[in-house]
């Protein structure tokens, strides 16, 4: 299965540096609508990859139907969504995943701080709700080496 991760920055020295080598991943499918549709930072963000990992540009709704046709073996892939009303729809257009990983969600005002790297809003809230009531593990760690940290919130 695919390491799906919430990560509001997507491609950055992080993922590369340490998620990666974590996830043994050789392919990285950046799922976003507004990034599918943008070429010049499409190519901007692959600036950033290593030899021998792919990076798939994909729509929310296009994810499960990649999935379901991907050329590579999407256990081999780290998922990247900027929020979670993006993986939220992403499983019901039938994406399904047992772990989300929720890396960096910035803090803004109306959003609570419920972890040193993660800032919640209502919306995000029940988003994770909706998760916890399909039995999706959710995982707020920021790097590899943190603890896991399930919680209830």
């Amino acid at each position: 299965m695919a390491f799906v991760r919430i990560d509001n920055r997507l491609v950055h020295g992080q993922i590369i540096e340490t998620w990666l080598p974590f996830t043994l991943a050789r392919r990285i499918v950046v799922v976003n609508d507004a990034l599918a549709a943008d070429p010049l930072r499409q190519e901007i963000m692959s600036l950033a990859i290593p030899a021998g990992v792919d990076i798939v540009f994909l729509a929310v709704a296009a994810l499960a139907g990649y999935c379901n046709h991907a050329p590579l073996d999407i256990g081999e892939a780290l998922i990247l969504f900027s929020n979670c009303r993006d993986a939220q729809a992403a499983y019901e257009h039938g994406f399904d995943f047992a772990n989300l990983n929720l890396g960096n969600l910035h803090y803004a005002p109306g959003k609570r701080q419920v972890c040193p790297h993660v800032a919640l809003s209502q919306e995000d809230e029940s988003c994770l709700d909706f998760f916890r009531d399909k039995g999706v593990r959710l995982d707020y760690r920021c790097v590899p080496g943190d603890p896991a940290q399930p919680r209830s919130v």
